[in-house]
């Protein structure tokens, strides 16, 4: 039945987010996110045992009610302090009577991987891993983003993204429930239009945007998402973080850029390099869709005229921009 529906809204969708057409009324856009995957974590250490794991301060989820929050943006890194996966956790139980219960999400091409990595560091804890092949992710994105949470009806989690503001809602459902019939007024998007919309934006998510055992969590604007703790304590790849936070300057960043002429991302290579006017290396191209893409970049080189290096020495031209997320004081 989900399959049909499907297929019956899309047929006269807008292919831009904000476009005009389809259903006048929609106040958000729900996009299925099968590029994602969920694993549940049930069990009376299941708090403790993220603590130690997770870039980010998982102690709130203690703290449930009504200010409690629903769902923290973390990084997982190895020993070195490389990003393994981007997780967004979600608390699931209600009550400290209830058993601790998390779901997180995470790159569904490393799912097997990080259920692997989890187990590594259970050994004696008590608590349960199994992926959660019943329930689908989405993203719900509205028109504009003060717009408030709707009621969360059949929905498994409906709360705000904890990254920014700007990428609307993160929706759990199971499968066989149509999420058009979760947030009254919403309409169906396609996949390529919420990739268009975060690498608008400058958000990474994935395996591609951040290579796995390479990307580095400052580097990937991990403070600026809301995504690390530097006073929770020690974690799995801790040291480097905290001494690059408090005694380093972060000098590249993930920034969005924009290609002209327009050109087919799955023609460049993972890696490609991205150079200054001059031939000096300003960063490199990590993915991107349509003409919206990610980058990283040199902050010192991102002012003046950057140029794509493709293999058939096509000029492509590259603009940088600093998202309007950003804090004021970050350093541009």
């Amino acid at each position: 039945m989900l399959v049909r529906a499907i297929a019956a809204l899309r047929r006269g969708l807008p292919r831009n987010l904000h476009s005009g057409g389809g259903d006048v009324r929609a106040t958000a856009v729900c996009f299925p996110l099968s590029h994602r995957a969920l694993i549940r974590l049930q069990g009376p250490e299941t708090l403790s045992f993220l603590q130690g794991l997770l870039t980010n301060d998982v102690t709130p989820f203690e703290e449930v009610g009504g200010a409690a929050p629903r769902a923290l943006y973390a990084h997982a890194l190895n020993v070195q302090g490389r990003c393994l996966y981007d997780v967004i956790a979600y608390r699931l139980h209600e009550n400290e009577q209830e058993e601790q219960q998390v779901l997180l999400e995470c790159d569904v091409g490393l799912l097997d991987s990080f259920r692997k990595h989890l187990k590594l560091y259970k050994i004696r804890r008590k608590l349960d891993i199994s992926p959660c092949l019943d329930l689908s992710v989405w993203a719900v994105v509205p028109k504009e983003p003060s717009e408030g949470l709707p009621h969360a009806g059949q929905a498994v989690v409906l709360t705000t993204d904890p990254r920014v503001k700007i990428m609307g809602w993160r929706l759990i459902a199971r499968k066989d429930v149509n999420p058009l019939e979760i947030v009254p007024g919403c309409r169906l998007g396609e996949p390529k239009d919420y990739h268009r919309h975060r690498y608008q934006q400058g958000i990474p998510e994935g395996v591609k945007d951040l290579p796995y055992g390479i990307a580095l969590p400052l580097e990937s604007n991990l403070v600026y998402l809301n995504g690390v703790s530097f006073t929770k304590g020690c974690y799995i790849g801790q040291e480097l973080t905290a001494r690059t936070h408090h005694m380093g300057v972060i000098r590249k960043r993930l920034l969005p850029i924009q290609l002209s002429p327009l050109m087919p991302f799955e023609s460049i290579g993972e890696g490609s390099e991205i150079v200054t006017e001059s031939g000096k290396s300003a960063g490199k191209f990590r993915a991107g869709e349509n003409e919206f893409g990610i980058a990283l970049l040199r902050l010192a080189t991102t002012k003046g005229p950057l140029r794509l290096k493709v293999a058939n020495d096509s000029q492509v031209m590259v603009t940088a921009s600093i998202p309007t997320w950003w804090p004021h004081t970050a350093n541009k």
